[in-house]
Order: structure tokens, then C-alpha cells, then sequence
């Protein structure tokens, strides 16, 4: 699945073009979209196009600037959450990913939709679980609550540039074994 990035969906032609080039360039099998009720036309377009679409509600990282801050916590946004997944649903999406949304809403949409949610800092009641490898890995400056580190190569890649670094400047390397030579005979 590709998340297609910001404004690359602006309108439904918009939409359409940069999926079918997406799809067809990288051969993956569907695209991934932020967002609810503001673009279920969008969303319908593409999947009537035979696009196929995952939708992504409660944190839309595209589009939303500043601090992560988990979603779900007043009424009127639980309901809008709740309300956007069943309409992503009944426009003919194949899963949704719910990131950073308060864990009794994630239960609620799991248990209200029949198709897959897929969390990411949205609880263990999600049907699948998803992280970012550069998180998961140690990559990323960035650590919301819900990114666990399994991981520290930033560490190691530091380290190697830094031992790379100096066995140049010392002359260490190249030496004989990593250089091509003429065989004389």
C-alpha cells in the first residue's frame, strides 16, 4: 500500500492521476489516503476508478503540524471519527488505519466495522498493528508514546562513519585488500 503524500489528492482527477502513476511505477496494489468525510468523494472516485483504497483516521501526520496529541478524547471528535470510519467503510474502503486515537474509540470502530482497522498508537484492540521501520529501528528523531524502539541503528551507523571517517584520515584505508592492482607477470 502506498500513502500517497500531501496534496497529491487534492481533487478526485487529481486523485486519480497520481494513484494510476503510483500503482502503475511502483506496482503496488493501493493507496493509502488521510482523512474522512472531506474527501469521501475522493475516496469513492478512486474506488469506482478500481483504485483500491485504505483509509487513515484520528492523527493525519500529512496534515497536521506540531505536537503528536492522540485523538478522541472530546465527544464531538469521537463521533466524528466513528461516523468517518463507517463512511469510509460504506464508500468501499479495504481497511483503515486508526492512528493515535484513544483506546475505547479504536475498540468501538474495530468492533463496529467489518472491515480491518489497523493501529498505529491506537491500542492492542486493532486488528493488525503497524510501526514505522525508521521508529522501530532508532532512525527518527521523533518518539510519540506510541513508537516503540526496538532498535538503536543510528547508534551503530554513527559509529561506523565515525570509524570510517578516521581510518581515512589516518590512512588505514583503503588498504591492499580493498584496492585493485595490475598482476604482473
Amino acid at each position: 500500500v502506498f500513502d500517497m503524500p500531501y496534496k497529491t489528492y487534492e481533487n478526485k482527477f487529481m486523485a486519480y492521476k497520481n494513484a494510476s502513476r503510483v500503482i502503475k511505477l511502483t506496482k503496488c496494489d493501493a493507496v493509502k489516503l488521510e482523512g474522512g468525510k472531506k474527501i469521501i468523494n475522493i475516496i469513492k472516485f478512486l474506488i469506482k476508478n478500481k483504485i483500491p483504497v485504505m483509509g487513515h483516521l484520528g492523527l493525519l501526520p500529512q496534515s497536521e503540524t506540531g505536537k503528536f496529541k492522540f485523538k478522541g478524547k472530546k465527544i464531538f471528535e469521537r463521533n466524528k471519527i466513528l461516523s468517518d470510519a463507517k463512511l469510509l467503510e460504506a464508500a468501499g474502503v479495504f481497511s483503515i488505519v486508526l492512528e493515535c486515537i484513544e483506546t475505547s474509540l479504536a475498540k468501538l470502530i474495530t468492533n463496529t466495522i467489518s472491515i480491518p482497522t489497523i493501529g498505529i498508537g491506537a491500542s492492542k484492540y486493532c486488528d493488525g498493528q503497524i510501526l514505522v521501520t525508521d521508529d522501530m529501528i532508532g532512525l527518527s528523531d521523533i518518539h510519540p508514546k506510541f513508537v516503540k524502539v526496538y532498535a538503536n541503528i543510528k547508534k551503530i551507523i554513527e559509529k561506523s562513519v565515525k570509524n570510517y571517517y578516521n581510518d581515512v584520515k589516518s590512512k588505514k584505508f583503503p588498504t591492499s585488500k580493498n584496492i585493485y592492482l595490475l598482476n604482473k607477470k
